[in-house]
C-alpha cells in the first residue's frame, strides 16, 4: 500500500516508515505542498496512493 501523507502531518513519517510501507511519500517531497486537496486527490488517484491525513476535508469529499 502506497501512502501518500498530507501537510498536516511530519514529512518525517515517510522516513519512520518507510520499511513497513515503501514507496511512501509527504505531499512536500513531490512538489505538492502547497496544492489544492483536489489537486493532491487527483494525484493520488493517478498514482495508487492512499491519502492519510488528519483533515477531515478529504473524507468529506470521500463521502460526496
Amino acid at each position: 500500500m502506497l501512502l501518500l501523507y498530507d501537510m498536516n502531518l511530519s514529512p518525517k513519517l515517510v522516513e519512520r516508515i518507510k520499511d513497513i510501507f515503501p514507496g511512501c511519500e509527504h505531499v512536500n517531497n513531490i512538489g505538492m505542498g502547497e496544492s489544492d486537496d483536489p489537486d493532491i486527490w487527483t494525484y493520488a488517484l493517478k498514482n495508487g496512493f492512499t491519502i492519510v491525513t488528519k483533515d477531515s476535508d478529504f473524507y468529506d469529499t470521500a463521502l460526496v
